[in-house]
C-alpha cells in the first residue's frame, strides 16, 4: 500500500469565506471539492510543498501561513498524511490556476459530503477554529 503526503492550505479571507478548489475528472476521487496543496516531494518540507503548490494551483503567494494539525488517512488504496495550514494573508487574488473549478464559501456552508473523506476532520476543525487560535 502507498502512503502518500500532502500539505493543504485553508485560504481564508477576511469576512471569513473559504477558496476551495474541484477535483478534475481524470484524478483520483474525481468531482470532489477540496483545499488546494498537493504531494509533498523529497527533500521538501510541508511548508515549501505549501508554498510551492498554492502558488501553482490558485497562483497566489503566501505571506504567512499557521499550522493547525497534521492528519492521517487510510483509504482501501493508500494512507495519506496531510499536514493543514491557515492562509490569512497572501498577495494575489486567488483563482483556479489549473482550470478548475473553483468558489469561495462560508464556513458554515462547508459539507462534508461534498469532500473527500480524508478532508471530514479538518472541516470539523474549521467550524471549531476561531476558538483555538
Amino acid at each position: 500500500m502507498k502512503n502518500v503526503e500532502i500539505a493543504v492550505g485553508i485560504i481564508r479571507s477576511h469576512d471569513g469565506k473559504i477558496f476551495i478548489t474541484q477535483r478534475g475528472e481524470s484524478s483520483h476521487l474525481a468531482g470532489f471539492w477540496e483545499f488546494p496543496g498537493g504531494k509533498v516531494e523529497q527533500n521538501e518540507t510541508p511548508f515549501q510543498t505549501l508554498q510551492r503548490e498554492i502558488a501553482e494551483e490558485v497562483d497566489i503567494r503566501i505571506h504567512n501561513a499557521h499550522f493547525l494539525k497534521t492528519i492521517e488517512y487510510q483509504y482501501s488504496d493508500c494512507f495519506i498524511t496531510i499536514h493543514t495550514y491557515l492562509i490569512e494573508e497572501w498577495d494575489g487574488e486567488p483563482f483556479a490556476a489549473e482550470g478548475q473549478p473553483s468558489r469561495w464559501v462560508d464556513e458554515e456552508d462547508l459539507n462534508a459530503d461534498d469532500f473527500p473523506d480524508a478532508n471530514r476532520s479538518i472541516i470539523e476543525m474549521l467550524k471549531n477554529l476561531d476558538n483555538k487560535i
